[in-house]
């Protein structure tokens, strides 16, 4: 699919602000409710929008700590890499799951309600683990930035939806 300055917009407000109604995104892209409905299902269709999904504060849910772990399994080979992946699928203190090349075979994130939470878990679960040869764990002191998605070129904004955007006094 071929994506234009419109699809582009789209995109970038559905990634900011998935709760915008298909009114609120036509005015944005200076085109009816009906043709923006059909573009977005089109990406929806296309597999270009995924999901819509809330983002959950971790710490009003009671998780204070972010952890990055880093671990390396006995063996790489594919049987062994995809059945470690389907246990890490099973826990649900891994939020996401990376394999990845160079010394780390795979990269977690993970959410702990504390540090005695990350360690029963290390210990008990990960560590535990019959392919897991090596764990590094990397505790997050704190997140600068959290932009959700991925990178948009910045599609033209229509004259009226910058007026549209002024503050009156």
């Amino acid at each position: 699919m071929k994506l234009d300055d419109i699809d582009r917009r789209i995109l970038h407000d559905l990634q900011e602000d998935g709760r915008l109604t298909n009114v609120e995104i036509a005015k944005r892209c200076n085109i009816s409710a009906p043709p923006c409905l059909r573009r977005v299902r089109q990406l929806e269709d296309a597999g270009i929008i995924k999901s819509y999904h809330a983002v959950i504060d971790p710490i009003t849910m009671g998780y204070n700590v972010l952890i990055f772990a880093q671990v390396s399994l006995k063996s790489q080979n594919d049987s062994d890499l995809r059945e470690f992946e389907a246990a890490v699928n099973t826990w649900d203190q891994v939020r996401e799951c990376f394999l990845m090349s160079g010394g780390t075979d795979f990269f977690l994130k993970i959410y702990a309600k504390d540090w005695d939470d990350y360690q029963l878990f290390h210990s008990n679960v990960l560590g535990k683990h019959h392919s897991v040869q090596q764990i590094q764990t990397n505790i997050v002191m704190r997140n600068s930035k959290n932009a959700p998605g991925v990178p948009i070129e910045a599609p033209h904004i229509p004259a009226n939806t910058i007026r549209s955007l002024r503050v009156v006094k």
